[in-house]
């Protein structure tokens, strides 16, 4: 029973033992967190169990051979002791039996599951692998791939977490389930140790709570092939894979969700769908090749619109919670990040019908009347705001349910408004709880804005987002949508002699700090941090970069022709560097179609001979661009 390795806990460590266990909790229940190739981990068959119970677990393998197995198990489990020696308990061992969940189905008929024993009174546990052949009604043990982990005191408030195996020759690794021998010790054994002295409890449920695991990951990967396409034609400028992949997995969720409640409810038809702040309306055009029938609303058309087909039906308007934004024959109503609109989509699911049910995906903070005002300290702002929408939620009268999903996120916490917790018959006292309370909102939220000062006008980091405090109406009166042009903030549109006089006076400076050699070495010039850079410029001209994503920084950056930026320090950018050149080959159509700044300010002209330089050195070397349009196609 070798020891593999060992992982040493800092003197004192106050997490443990409690931590340890903590740690195995994550490592059984969601094993893909540190397994990437795994989507997760199902558990069935919890017990106490003792040795006869294990005994029969190995009723299915060769008889000669159990005896001395079943020797060698109780022994790695005992640590050489037998069962009766150590434990006062009838049944020593708190057992589940774990399956995994593949990303990708490598097993077939075959599942790959592990018996988890864990031993509280002497701070271990023991993973025994076995694969069931349901085709052949078989259970095979993998005695080569039996492992434990254990908690052990060096005294003196000194712990380790050590790693043993049954045996160290024969480990089979299939690369999927289970890895190469020394990934236990290299990637397992560190992660836990980690866990278990932090052991920070989350504030959220785990990932997929309420949903099966296994469905998501099946049809995750088949929708993940279908529409992985759209990475390659994606016209907008937001990143592909990010949002093609992301909408991929919200709708994966959404279809199973959905899948469960027709199988719970014995439905047939699928459920129809509305998604209000649809966005680039991805997650509408799988919805409906999916088949369910649905529709999406946005203040503003985006150019992807127009390769989905007739099919995807998208409509570009402003939505404001009314009675003429109410949708009486639709099912759910769908919020993805649909900020402003975040906290209404419950009141106008309420209010649409008794049937009608949501799924919100909330990201920026907004109140019912402007931004959400921060109230509590003792919890993060996201989940002080999660919580805000579910009281909302529960006001409307919606059995609410929190879930996290598996998204390349970090704000990918949702809420499902699914039953209701009142008789039909009571909906006109609901519906006045809920307008007093929208009322209580508007009153709360206009005096915190007055406090601090904040604007009635705010941006949110999807776009431009307005909201008029003034008092009104509990049901719509006050709420201004966001405006459906949408504010370029990139610096790009600042006038060009604002951006002209920055750029020459940066580069001034930079040039300053180096004069070159008496050999003639062209001037790279010096480094000098951003917040040096905005030194240098005027108050005026601060305040007019404040009001731009990224201030200064992105005004820089913009200029790559002149500057680099890495790290917070702004350099010249030398294009006699090879690495630069392949950094940023000319885009074909492209060459030679703008000044070349070097050429006109720099004290020596530009470090690189006129045919060999990406820019135009004066009027006479501009050529016109030939740069192809990017074409949209339709899907």
């Amino acid at each position: 029973m070798p020891k593999l390795s060992e992982a040493e806990f800092p003197s004192g460590c106050k997490s443990l033992p409690e931590g340890f266990w903590s740690a195995v909790e994550v490592w059984v229940k969601k094993p893909h967190v540190v397994n990437k190739r795994l989507c997760g981990a199902t558990e069935t068959e919890s017990r106490d169990v003792d040795s006869d119970d294990l005994r029969k677990l190995l009723d299915n393998n060769d008889k000669e051979e159990e005896e001395e197995l079943l020797q060698d198990v109780f022994q790695f489990l005992c640590s050489g002791d037998s069962p009766a020696h150590t434990h006062q308990k009838d049944k020593p061992w708190s057992s589940t039996v774990r399956t995994f969940i593949p990303k990708v189905n490598c097993y077939g008929a075959k599942q790959q599951k592990e018996v988890v024993l864990k031993d509280s009174d002497r701070q271990l546990v023991t993973f025994l692998p076995f694969e069931e052949d349901s085709a052949a009604g078989r259970v095979t043990l993998k005695k080569c791939n039996i492992y434990q982990l254990r908690l052990c005191s060096k005294g003196c408030e000194q712990w380790a977490l050590e790693l043993h195996v049954l045996t160290s020759d024969g480990w089979l690794s299939d690369g999927v389930a289970y890895p190469k021998l020394p990934w236990l010790s290299s990637d397992l054994l560190p992660k836990l140790a980690r866990w278990a002295a932090e052991c920070k409890s989350s504030e959220f449920k785990s990932t997929l709570s309420l949903l099966p695991v296994e469905k998501y990951s099946l049809t995750y990967q088949q929708l993940k092939e279908k529409y992985k396409s759209m990475v390659k034609v994606w016209p907008e400028v937001t990143d592909p894979e990010k949002f093609v992949y992301e909408d991929v997995a919200i709708a994966t969720y959404l279809l199973v969700l959905w899948a469960e409640e027709r199988a719970a409810k014995s439905l047939t038809d699928p459920q129809s769908f509305v998604d209000l702040g649809c966005g680039n309306g991805l997650l509408v055009h799988i919805l409906t090749n999916e088949g369910h029938p649905g529709r999406g609303i946005d203040v503003r058309r985006r150019r992807i619109w127009d390769m989905y087909g007739p099919r995807t039906e998208l409509e570009e308007k402003a939505i404001t919670p009314s009675e003429s934004f109410l949708f009486p024959g639709t099912d759910w109503l769908i919020g993805n990040h649909s900020d402003e609109l975040t906290p209404w989509i419950p009141v106008i699911a309420a209010r649409s019908s008794y049937s009608c049910r949501f799924f919100v995906l909330p990201c920026c903070f907004f109140d019912f009347y402007g931004k959400y005002q921060r109230r509590q300290c003792r919890k993060s702002q996201y989940k002080e705001y999660i919580d805000f929408i579910a009281e909302v939620s529960q006001v409307c009268g919606f059995d609410t349910e929190e879930d996290c999903l598996r998204i390349p996120s970090t704000k990918r916490v949702c809420l499902v408004g699914t039953s209701r917790t009142y008789k039909q018959s009571d909906e006109a006292e609901i519906d006045q709880r809920r307008t007093s309370y929208i009322q209580s909102r508007q009153t709360s939220t206009g005096a915190a804005v007055q406090r601090s000062g904040v604007r009635k006008s705010r941006d949110c980091c999807h776009g431009s987002a307005e909201c008029d405090d003034t008092s009104g109406s509990a049901w719509g009166d006050g709420f201004r949508p966001r405006n459906g042009a949408e504010t370029v903030r990139n610096c790009a549109a600042l006038p060009r002699d604002v951006v002209d006089g920055v750029v020459l006076k940066v580069a001034e400076a930079l040039l300053g700090m180096s004069k070159g050699t008496s050999s003639g070495d062209w001037n790279k010039g010096g480094s000098l941090s951003v917040r040096e850079v905005a030194a240098l410029l005027q108050q005026e001209t601060l305040q007019l970069l404040k009001n731009e994503c990224g201030g200064l920084q992105t005004l820089l950056k913009n200029n790559h022709q002149v500057f680099k930026v890495e790290g917070g320090t702004v350099r010249i950018r030398d294009w006699r560097d090879g690495a630069e050149s392949r950094r940023r080959p000319a885009v074909p159509g492209a060459l030679k179609t703008r000044l070349c700044w070097f050429h006109a300010h720099h004290p020596q002209g530009c470090p690189l001979q006129e045919q060999n330089c990406t820019f135009a050195h004066g009027l006479d070397d501009l050529r016109p661009s030939t740069r192809p349009l990017k074409k949209l196609k339709k899907l």
